[in-house]
């Protein structure tokens, strides 16, 4: 599969983009934050790199020249609230990309037997900048398939410290669900699936032990 030209989703402050661009491939990146897009504008400006960067809403995008792939790996599409928009999402990608490109999606499926109340934590050190991030579910409805979670940071630094809060909503798939929703996509079809190992010669079979999952998806040739 040659690629040559990214799409990436609400990109936020660029980190893949950039990386991306700084290996010579063309890229594009959307989000809705106007200060996390001026951001990662600096940040291409500062390495002297080339991006296309617009605001737009991950329901309703479009570019001006087709991507060969598209990625949005790190959970942003359950986001999308509502069916609606989740599909309205995957009928603007299959509309970004060309016909055989592909669009790799991640996100945490909800196993059945999920414990509701999920806690995780992560730490990462630069020099003397300590930066921990713990996110928690506070409720859950399954009957809406509406998840409350709240994101605490705090970077500390010597004998300064930053704390921040943040608290939002994700929509919930369990692999059915989301089989349902890519059908009701005919332009995109399920090439394969990936577990958090992310080994290229072990595509997984979706099930419902499945959490952290990567999906691959193509956009159909014209037939």
């Amino acid at each position: 599969f040659d690629a040559r030209r990214f799409l990436e989703p609400a990109c936020g402050s660029g980190r893949l983009i950039t990386g991306l661009a700084a290996r010579g491939y063309q890229v594009a990146g959307f989000d809705l934050s106007q200060p996390a897009l001026s951001y990662l504008r600096r940040r291409l400006a500062r390495r002297r790199l080339h991006g296309e960067t617009f605001e737009a809403e991950m329901s309703d995008f479009c570019l001006t020249r087709p991507a060969d792939a598209a990625y949005c790996i790190v959970n942003t599409f359950r986001h999308l609230l509502t069916e609606q928009a989740a599909r309205a999402h995957l009928e603007c990608i299959a509309g970004s990309v060309r016909p055989g490109g592909i669009y790799i999606l991640g996100l945490h499926l909800f196993p059945p037997d999920r414990d509701a109340e999920d806690v995780w934590r992560w730490t990462g050190q630069r020099g003397k900048t300590k930066v921990t991030v713990t996110q928690r579910v506070l409720r859950t409805d399954l009957r809406r398939r509406i998840e409350d979670v709240q994101v605490c940071l705090m970077a500390r630094r010597g004998s300064k410290e930053f704390r921040l809060r943040h608290a939002f909503q994700l929509r919930m798939y369990t692999p059915r669900q989301f089989r349902r929703l890519l059908a009701s996509v005919p332009s995109l079809e399920l090439c394969d699936v990936y577990d958090f190992r992310y080994d290229i010669e072990r595509p997984s079979p979706l099930n419902d032990e499945m959490a952290y999952t990567v999906f691959v998806l193509r956009r159909r040739l014209p037939s």
